[in-house]
């Protein structure tokens, strides 16, 4: 399907996020539908499933071999220790923990004491922290991690050659979207591949007609293209970092 012109310049006045909606009232999402009088909806396409305890233990990792953990999530560090409460394993004083960026880091204390611990962080993908991990290469390394973990990460471990053991602990699930059939958005903003799975899970026939699609991240870009959908809001971009900005560029070229 090729989108004409015409389309591509209709004015938008609603826009979905398939995401969860932001718990604060400060989100640029917010600031953005106020701005220039939006309709802005949130709705997560998919959602994680934790992986028991009992299934987890056929992956046969023994945590107790582990020095160093990888967290690139928060949804890893929750259920690092939730599977850890289930099988009634106390993590050692001196385990320490790599993380992607800071806010990783410090969503720590929830679980241990942060200044009592090993704790090391990056800006934000595993790459980050070469400079870190060269200093650490004898540690055997947990990674935590969905069914769908991200690629590059475990490739710059393997190809670094770090000692480590990716341990699925929570699964990525499709929600159920049948209240959205008969909702149509000008635009729906996706942030992952398996968003762009899930719609088609739920819609199998689901045609991009007028509907404008806004996508973050060159997976999710591919997913795009692979659907035979048409992406009219890539980001980020050296102009538009974030899906906000990006959104908003698009908006001042076609809400005139």
């Amino acid at each position: 399907m090729q989108a004409t012109q015409e389309v591509r310049n209709k004015k938008v006045k609603s826009i979905l996020i398939t995401l969860p909606k932001p718990e604060t009232d400060k989100s640029p999402y917010f600031e953005l539908a106020k701005k220039y009088n939006l309709k802005i909806d949130f709705r997560s396409f998919i959602h994680v499933e934790g992986v028991s305890a009992k299934e987890f233990r056929k992956e046969k990792i023994n945590f107790a071999d582990i020095t160093a953990i990888i967290f690139t999530s928060r949804n890893a560090v929750d259920h690092f220790y939730r599977v850890c409460e289930e099988m009634r394993y106390e993590v050692p004083a001196e385990m320490k923990y790599f993380c992607i960026s800071e806010t990783i880091a410090l969503y720590l204390q929830k679980y241990i004491q942060y200044r009592k611990r090993k704790i090391f962080f990056g800006k934000q993908t595993a790459a980050d922290l070469a400079e870190v991990l060269k200093k650490h290469t004898t540690e055997k390394y947990l990674y935590p991690c969905s069914d769908v973990a991200a690629e590059e990460t475990q490739k710059f471990l393997t190809v670094n050659g770090y000692d480590f053991k990716p341990a699925v602990l929570f699964r990525t699930v499709c929600s159920d979207l049948s209240d959205l059939a008969e909702v149509f958005y000008d635009v729906i903003a996706f942030f992952s591949p398996s968003s762009i799975h899930s719609l088609f899970i739920n819609f199998p026939g689901f045609v991009q007609n007028e509907t404008r699609i806004a996508a973050f991240g060159a997976n999710t870009h591919k997913a795009v293209l692979e659907h035979n959908l048409i992406l009219n809001i890539p980001a980020p971009t050296p102009v538009a970092p974030s899906m906000t900005m990006a959104i908003e560029q698009y908006i001042k070229q076609v809400n005139k």
